[in-house]
């Protein structure tokens, strides 16, 4: 599956920003701080998001829920 391949339902940031596409999701964690990316809840959502990319079908929902869930994972939504 693309890249470009939409989530069913995009995935609200603060300052009404959402991330719309397996590449949105992936741009946004690639600018996080080099220390956050490394965190498990990040390294998670990226190996989420490869699978999504690479095989399709249900991997799509669990990159959105494991972006939304490392988002979730200190409080806050960017």
């Amino acid at each position: 599956m693309p890249w470009s391949t939409p989530f069913a339902d995009p995935i609200g940031l603060r300052g009404g920003r959402s991330l719309r596409t397996l590449q949105e999701a992936a741009d946004f964690i690639m600018q996080l701080p080099e220390e956050e990316q490394q965190e498990p809840r990040w390294q998670t959502a990226i190996e989420m998001l490869i699978n999504a990319a690479e095989s399709g079908g249900g991997w799509l929902l669990f990159a959105r829920i494991g972006v939304l869930r490392a988002l979730n994972g200190n409080g806050r939504r960017d």
